[in-house]
């Protein structure tokens, strides 16, 4: 018996979510003695990048590598991985919270007859029964859901695990799977992507900025500190809205959600909506010359100053150390 970890990727390469629930994987098996812990690839991707899983704590990877399975189809993902869990004997499935994962653990749930928990946090606990803990409300809040049924599924938060990298490397396995054309009824037809050094949905670290910027001439010295710390850039709504920056930088509410390890807010109020966007960053810094800005009690660490004053010196420093 095996944990199934099912892996994303993106041109390529291994998405950093899927090495956080393998991490995760480990930890549970572990914990429940539910043996080792598998990963299923699929897709066009290298022998190397696929050991590479192994650090993260996978003993290891199947891969398919039909190339049809590159574009991220959701039902032929879901028939991959169903085969993949009773192929390995296993009764528990991890995987990361994402928009192709939301849509493939679904699918899963009905196929493998499983219950399924997103945004789960930490460990279940198993003292009496099994019981999960997840995120709702935009991260605002709690709640413990409890699985009864034999195969689980798990969908885990962004940066809510501490990722392990001191694994051996992995055993690679190929992994041939059956697909029908029903599998691929559905095609996608093309893929826009928004473009950059790093893009938002994937930063580790992201520089926004708000209406505190004065326009967007400005955004010089965002973008300058942005390249310096290997981040992405995002904005405010309003930002947006009156076209300073594109819409795919909106964080917020009805942008994009963040959960970086670091997310630096310069010149942004801190309204609600930008909060519920933001708020599984791990750290929070906030520069804002208005000390009564609504962000600074959601920040782990705030600057009241003028943006054009401090966001240069921080600059400069950060080049000189790095």
């Amino acid at each position: 018996m095996s944990i199934l970890v099912y892996i994303e990727q993106a041109e390529g390469k291994v998405k950093k979510t899927s090495l956080e629930a393998v991490s995760f994987a480990e930890a549970l098996a572990a914990k429940t003695g539910e043996g080792d812990v598998v990963a299923i690839a699929l897709g066009t991707i290298s022998a190397d990048e696929l050991a590479g899983i192994g650090t993260a704590g996978a003993s290891k990877v199947l891969h398919a590598s039909d190339s049809k399975l590159d574009s991220g189809v959701i039902q032929a993902h879901a028939s991959a991985i169903a085969q993949a869990f009773t192929s390995v004997g296993a009764k528990t499935l991890v995987l990361a919270k994402s928009s192709l994962g939301d849509a493939v653990a679904a699918r899963l749930a009905i196929k493998l007859d499983a219950g399924l928990v997103s945004n789960v946090v930490s460990l279940p606990s198993t003292d009496q029964g099994y019981v999960v803990k997840r995120s709702i409300f935009t991260g605002k809040a709690f709640a413990e859901t409890e699985l009864k049924t034999e195969n689980k599924i798990l969908a885990i938060k962004k940066n809510s695990v501490d990722l392990k990298t001191n694994g051996a490397q992995a055993a690679v396995v190929p992994f041939e799977v059956s697909l029908s054309d029903s599998d691929f009824a559905s095609k996608i037809t093309s893929t826009e992507r928004a473009t950059g050094e790093v893009l938002l949905p994937e930063a580790d670290i992201v520089v926004s900025g708000g209406r505190g910027m004065k326009g967007p001439e400005n955004w010089g010295m965002l973008e300058d500190l942005a390249k310096t710390l290997g981040a992405a850039t995002g904005c405010s709504k309003p930002v947006s809205d009156i076209g300073w920056r594109p819409h795919h930088e909106h964080v917020g509410q009805t942008g994009v959600k963040v959960a970086p390890s670091l997310y630096i807010a310069i010149g942004i109020s801190g309204a609600i909506q930008h909060l519920a966007g933001v708020n599984s960053s791990k750290c929070i810094v906030v520069i804002n010359k208005d000390p009564e800005a609504p962000f600074f009690k959601a920040a782990d660490y705030g600057i009241v100053g003028d943006a054009f004053e401090v966001v240069p010196k921080l600059t400069e420093a950060l080049k000189a150390e790095l």
